[in-house]
């Protein structure tokens, strides 16, 4: 488990008196949601900087079709 790391934050005080009222863990679900818009920004940086690669990759498969297409079954 990594190290823990206190901070100061600015909630808008109706929202932070909602998720007290309904016992969230404010800890737990800034992490989830910081790991979840981490993921979707590294999807995108990825997609990005390889965009001309994916591109010609789909352009070649729509072109020549996919090697295995003779052994699918579906």
């Amino acid at each position: 488990m990594a190290a823990k790391k206190a901070v100061n934050l600015s909630i808008d005080a109706e929202v932070l008196a909602a998720a007290k009222a309904m016992d969230i863990n404010l800890s737990l679900t800034l992490e989830e949601e910081l790991r979840r818009k981490l993921r979707e920004e590294n999807i995108r940086k990825f997609q990005d900087e390889h965009r001309a690669a994916l591109e010609a990759h789909n352009d070649f498969i729509d072109q020549n079709g996919i090697w295995s297409e003779k052994f699918r079954n579906w």
